[in-house]
């Protein structure tokens, strides 16, 4: 080898070095994904001088970042199998009869044994270096810039994930506050909830809510969708009714109302389905209304069990419920009202069979059952979902809400 050649080598390696340091200072320097694609670009032209240029990148599927000097316009242009599978650099040669047979060759580049990307040249300056120098240069800028650009997409998609875990904290926390935070438990009166909520963040709602020294309002509610749309959305609606309550207690004009405010936050988009009740000691009277919910058990202690479905259709489907029908049940003083959502009986086992609205009948039909305590009651019910669901996963929030009156 001349001094003279020598001399252009040292001179090409130089200039090789200067680049890969000019690329390392530009990621250092926070470069957009883009602006990296812009310099990996100049660079590969500018100290190789190619011709042609296409650099393919995978990112969950295979597209063209880079495209230069080419017949065929790469950007649009996918990817055949036969490359996407290459882990060796491979020259085409006019072997492949298709558009990327303009190009000379074709070089994976690999970080921890995974392809991230194709780099395809064509038009090599075989004066300005050799084939194997150019591949490894190009190599070492395509590692460097695209292990930056992993990087960048790493540390995003974990910015979000953050951003999203710190959301669905705040969502649960916007629950649990729709929640009451005591429930009485006198002699007269004793409620019990059980909430289980398929994801961190649900749209089940529960309630119950004095009005005055005789008479109390309890609910259940769940909205259509879940997450963090779902709990705002129940958040809202817990504030219009306590705020509607307040106002009046007239059940049909409440209901109104709330449909009414469904519609409006939601556009018809979501609805909501509810049961409401309001209960007075004194008189021992109890208006209801049913809007498209499941409907509550009123286990009386003779064993009658009577369904609460008078009422209406879900809220937030139409801008005007097109009936409203109150429950009204008179002379009850003894008695266990038994509210919950669909999450309970919809549960399916290992062949799609429903717990079911039956297997509650069946539990409250048994005399001994009816006198447990609800604690225990909640729990029997949850030991027997779970043994029938076996090996299948809940699929949705599971809301029990109890009453007892004697």
């Amino acid at each position: 080898m001349t001094e003279t050649l020598i001399r252009q080598k040292l001179e090409r390696k130089d200039l090789e070095l200067n680049a890969l340091l000019e690329v390392t200072q530009a990621i250092n320097a926070n470069k957009t994904e883009e602006e990296l694609y812009k310099i990996f670009n100049f660079t590969i032209r500018a100290n190789l001088q190619v011709k042609k240029l296409a650099l393919y990148v995978y990112d969950e599927r295979w597209s063209c970042k880079v495209n230069y000097g080419t017949k065929n316009n790469f950007i649009k242009q996918r990817l055949p199998e036969y490359f996407q599978t290459e882990t060796h650099v491979s020259r085409i040669d006019g072997l492949v009869h298709t558009e990327f047979a303009e190009f000379d060759c074709a070089i994976p580049v690999a970080h921890r044994a995974e392809v991230l990307a194709i780099v395809f040249v064509g038009g090599f300056d075989s004066e300005h270096s050799t084939y194997e120098d150019s591949v490894k240069f190009i190599q070492a800028l395509s590692n460097i810039t695209l292990v930056a650009i992993e990087n960048k997409k790493l540390a995003r998609k974990q910015l979000e994930q953050e951003s999203l875990r710190k959301e669905l904290e705040i969502a649960s926390d916007v629950q649990q506050f729709l929640f009451p935070e005591k429930l009485p438990n006198t002699e007269r009166l004793k409620l019990e909830a059980s909430y289980l909520p398929h994801d961190m963040v649900g749209g089940d709602y529960y309630d119950f809510i004095p009005i005055n020294k005789n008479q109390f309002l309890i609910c259940v509610a769940d909205v259509s969708g879940k997450g963090i749309p779902a709990a705002l959305m129940m958040s809202n609606f817990q504030a219009s009714l306590r705020t509607l309550l307040r106002q009046t207690p007239n059940l049909r004009e409440i209901i109104e109302a709330l449909n009414f405010q469904v519609m409006e936050n939601a556009k018809g988009e979501k609805f909501i389905t509810f049961f409401a009740a309001i209960y007075d000691l004194q008189l021992k009277t109890m208006v209801y209304v049913n809007a498209g919910h499941n409907p509550p058990l009123l286990v009386k202690t003779d064993g009658e069990i009577m369904l609460l479905e008078e009422g209406s259709m879900v809220l937030g489907a139409v801008p005007e419920l097109p009936f409203i029908n109150e429950g009204f049940l008179t002379n009850i003083d003894d008695f266990l009202l038994f509210l919950y959502t669909d999450g309970l009986t919809e549960t399916v086992n290992e062949s799609e069979k429903d717990f079911g609205q039956e297997s509650l009948m069946n539990y409250f039909s048994n005399p001994a059952n009816r006198v447990k305590n609800l604690s225990t009651i909640h729990q029997d019910l949850i030991v027997a979902l779970d043994a029938h669901k076996g090996r299948n996963p809940y699929h949705d929030d599971i809301t029990i809400l109890s009453c007892r009156v004697g």
